[in-house]
Parts: structure tokens; C-alpha cells; sequence
């Protein structure tokens, strides 16, 4: 692969899903403060309603935490506990009540073992090995030979590309969970659950777009390893 042809295809296979990528957070970005605005007519905050999924699900005694930071919010699965960044832990909107319902929704996947919730807490730690190495391919790339190089990039990106491919039945199911139990609960009224349905949806396509960006980083390493090996 002459140098010319090289820089074709990583432009090639970076531009299309950089550009996914943006989108996917501004309509977050977007979507979030938009329905951030509106009122949940229940009236509860993010932390009740998570509270009273999990006290509904039997698990009166999993802590809800706030936690610092922009959509933060996650499920911690070691300590078992919801972590609320402030504006959904306070918040009474529709998003931050869908924020929190979701995150919620991870819990019950974890209480009913979940498959794919399993499999991907089982791949975290060799996760986290292969993006640490990822970090530092660009500079292994100037003492490897490409061959070298591109086979080092196989492997890390395939381990990172299975491991986001498991998160996304993860995150679907866990806001069809909170949309659910939203409904069911009578946290959300009939006439919210689209703005709901929005901001969930909105915050899926995040994670689609991050494996994009890692499926087409593997194929620019594939294509990379079989124009070394003409």
C-alpha cells in the first residue's frame, strides 16, 4: 500500500463515523436539554423515581448516589448502586426521570442475570487492557514494522469492537426496562413517554456510533495487515 493510498483509506474509514459520532452527541446534547425542560407531571425527582423501581423490583436496600459530572449517571454492578450525576439526582423533568429510570433498569437486569449484562461485566477487565493499548498504538507504530503494527491494532480493536457489540442489546434493554416500569409505576403519564422514549433513544445512539467508529478502525487495521502481506 503505497503512502498515498494508506492516507485514502484511514480518511476512508475515520471521516464517515467521526461525523456519526458528532451527531450522535449533539442530538443528545440537544435532546437532553429539550425534555431537561419539561416537567414530569408526577412531580418526583430522577433519584425517587429510580427509588421507587428498585423498591418495586425488591430492592429497597441498593443505594442511590450522586455523583459530580454531566451525564454521569451509571450502574455500578461491583457495589451494586445507582450513581445519579446532580441534574437527573434533583432533577424533575422527563429527562432526568428517564436518565434515572434507566440506570434502574440496569439493576433489574443484574438481579434477573441478565446474559448480556454478564458477559459484558466478564469482559471488562481484559476491555480495559486493549483500551489502554489502544492509547498507546500510535506510538508502538514507530519502532513496530506496519505488519506488526496492524496485527497489534486487530486484536486490541476486535476485543473493544465485541465489547461495545454487547452493550447495545445491554443499553436497549434497559430503557425498554425503565419505559416499563415508568409506565407501570405510573411515573410517567401516558402523554410523557415520548419525550422519554426520545431521550433514551437518543442516548443509544451514542453507543452505536461508538462501535462504528471501533468496526471501522478493525477494518482499516484488516486492510492495513492484508496490503502488508501482497
Amino acid at each position: 500500500m503505497n503512502e498515498l493510498n494508506g492516507l485514502g483509506l484511514y480518511l476512508v474509514c475515520l471521516i464517515p463515523p467521526l461525523l456519526l459520532g458528532l451527531y450522535a452527541q449533539f442530538k443528545l446534547k440537544s435532546t437532553y436539554e429539550r425534555y431537561s425542560r419539561v416537567p414530569v407531571g408526577t412531580g418526583l425527582t430522577g433519584a425517587q423515581a429510580a427509588r421507587e423501581i428498585l423498591d418495586s423490583a425488591g430492592l429497597p436496600n441498593m443505594a442511590i448516589m450522586e455523583v459530580p459530572g454531566h451525564l454521569s449517571d451509571h450502574y455500578d454492578p461491583i457495589k451494586k448502586r445507582l450513581c445519579l450525576s446532580s441534574e437527573n439526582y434533583h432533577g424533575r423533568s422527563l429527562a432526568a426521570v428517564g436518565v434515572a429510570a434507566h440506570e434502574a433498569g440496569h439493576a433489574l437486569q443484574h438481579k434477573a442475570s441478565y446474559v448480556w449484562l454478564n458477559l459484558r461485566m466478564a469482559l471488562v477487565p481484559i476491555t480495559n487492557i486493549a483500551s489502554g493499548g489502544a492509547m498507546v498504538l500510535f506510538f508502538l507504530g514507530m519502532f513496530l514494522s506496519m505488519a506488526k503494527l496492524a496485527v497489534l491494532g486487530i486484536i486490541i480493536y476486535s476485543v473493544i469492537f465485541a465489547f461495545q457489540l454487547i452493550t447495545l442489546p445491554v443499553e436497549y434493554d434497559a430503557s425498554r426496562r425503565a419505559k416499563i416500569e415508568l409506565s407501570r409505576l405510573g411515573i410517567v403519564h401516558p402523554g410523557e413517554s415520548g419525550g422519554v422514549s426520545s431521550v433514551l433513544s437518543a442516548a443509544v445512539l451514542t453507543y452505536v456510533a461508538a462501535m462504528v467508529q471501533t468496526l471501522m478502525t478493525l477494518i482499516y487495521f484488516i486492510m492495513l495487515s492484508r496490503s502488508g502481506n501482497r
